[in-house]
């Protein structure tokens, strides 16, 4: 029976070992994927705020004064500057020290006050080396998507209030409902037609104090989606494909090496009950 711990033992040390190098291989996977994510989310952001200003709110747009444009355009450049920033933070390998929290990396903090990720030593792809089995690497994994959404959303919450603030968005739509319906858009996951990155929404508001009765106003907001920029360029998809393969190998190792633990705790009780049994 020992032998056959003994055996149990060498094959989940040759998964143990197939875990390390996949946890390399998707490390590297993400590296490419994120280096591609943060300049496409740069180029989305600004698409996606150029679509908004001269189709959606062209009037408002133009009612700006030529040095308004410009410092709206510059802002807008500076939150997409931000959120690439950020998503490009998690390829660093070298922030494992203390404090390396999200609002230090790339200058990304003020775009990310908000959302309160995990810090970047916790997400950054040397982490996952840190893995000690495929339930940590997929642990890791699902926080590093989690962080990558949040970039977006907060970017795009952040796009939203500069340009409620200069006027383009309404100024008497509170941020708190415009958020509220861009998360219950997200939720519901429908498609919506027109310009990607976009969403088209019917808010209800009031007319005036004295009133009871109520306006439905259409709104457009900027709503950048993960899916949408991933169809749209060409080098983020190719990464998400492979990312996606090493996904199914992840399963498929996971389900091996669950089995496998399994197994030894059978043959160790066994054994065990062997060990300290006695004919009277």
């Amino acid at each position: 029976m020992a032998r056959t711990v003994e055996r149990i033992e060498e094959d989940i040390a040759a998964l143990e070992e197939a875990l390390s190098a996949l946890a390399a291989e998707i490390s590297s996977a993400y590296t490419s994927y994120l280096n591609a994510l943060g300049p496409a989310v740069r180029k989305h952001l600004i698409l996606a705020s150029y679509h908004l200003c001269t189709q959606g709110y062209a009037k408002p747009f133009l009612s700006l004064s030529l040095n308004q444009r410009q410092q709206l355009q510059q802002a807008i450049r500076k939150l997409g500057q931000q959120a690439s920033a950020q998503l490009l933070a998690y390829t660093r390998t070298e922030e494992r020290g203390e404090g390396g929290g999200a609002g230090r990396a790339g200058g990304a903090g003020e775009a990310e006050s908000n959302s309160s990720p995990p810090p970047v030593h916790h997400l950054s792809l040397s982490a996952a080396s840190d893995a000690c089995n495929p339930m940590d690497l997929a642990q890791w994994q699902q926080n590093l998507e989690q962080a990558i959404a949040n970039t977006l959303k907060t970017v795009s919450r952040e796009t939203n209030h500069l340009l409620q603030q200069v006027g383009i968005l309404p100024n008497k739509l509170p941020g708190s409902l415009l958020e509220a319906a861009v998360n219950s858009s997200e939720a519901s996951a429908e498609a919506i037609a027109g310009p990607p990155n976009l969403l088209n929404l019917l808010i209800e508001t009031e007319n005036s104090d004295e009133s009871d009765d109520s306006n439905v106003t259409p709104i457009i907001a900027i709503n950048l989606r993960l899916s949408e920029i991933e169809f749209a360029d060409a080098t983020v998809r190719a990464g998400r494909n492979q990312i996606r393969s090493f996904e199914v190998r992840l399963k498929s190792l996971g389900r091996e090496y669950y089995k496998k633990q399994r197994e030894r705790a059978v043959a160790e009780a066994e054994a065990a009950w062997r060990a300290s049994w006695f004919e009277e």
